[in-house]
């Protein structure tokens, strides 16, 4: 789904739209659903039903540091190896098939690109990995500014920051909640599915991800 594809005419010389991803389960696999399970020797049910139900929420608005997550991860209050946690994510993150090339079009058709995701300080792994910094910059992170998607304070900051109308700026993301949310503020929404729908929603949008080796 995607709000109205037109945009009002653009009297600056800054080039838009503003293109803002989400990053987890639409540029990056999330780990969280089958390699922290498989890492704690649980299913996922039971993982949920043990981890606190607040502390990842805590640490991804950036209230409270790892030493802490490590601390009330469990409601029980078990240890474990943070560091072999962070080395599963870590090795469970990767692109999202085609994505990747989608952002190298973009970035080479001069789209202003941004993260606008809700983790914690973490992202700096996914950065050491994937090297995402080549196409978009990590400027929306909700550890950094205490708010989490579908806050739409977040989402007003976020078009502050930026100096734009909202109706510039086009949000994608793999959560339904997220895109309504985004679309209540004025800015254009696109539900994330695959990359292959995503390249068709952006080009009815007017999105030119056409590149030299595309021809």
């Amino acid at each position: 789904m995607s709000s109205s594809s037109s945009f009002p005419k653009n009297t600056t010389n800054r080039k838009l739209p503003i293109l803002l991803f989400d990053i987890m389960d639409t540029i990056v696999r999330d780990p969280f659903y089958k390699d922290i399970p498989a890492f704690f020797q649980m299913s996922f049910n039971e993982l949920i039903d043990c981890k606190h139900p607040t502390a990842w929420i805590e640490f991804e608005k950036g209230l409270i540091d790892e030493v802490q997550l490590a601390r009330i991860f469990f409601k029980d209050g078990r240890d474990f190896d943070l560091e072999g946690l962070k080395t599963c994510m870590r090795n469970g993150y990767s692109y999202i098939e085609g994505v990747e090339k989608l952002l190298l079009s973009l970035k080479k058709n001069n789209f202003e690109m941004h993260a606008f995701t809700n983790y914690p300080i973490w992202y700096q792994l996914i950065e050491d990995k994937l090297k995402l910094s080549k196409y978009l910059s990590w400027t929306f992170c909700s550890c950094a500014l205490g708010k989490r998607k579908p806050d739409t304070e977040f989402y007003s900051e976020v078009v502050r920051h930026l100096e734009v109308d909202p109706s510039y700026c086009i949000f994608i993301d793999d959560r339904l909640k997220n895109v309504e949310a985004a679309i209540e503020v004025g800015i254009k929404g696109v539900h994330f599915k695959n990359v292959d729908l995503l390249r068709e929603e952006l080009s009815l949008m007017g999105i030119d991800i056409s590149t030299n080796e595309d021809q």
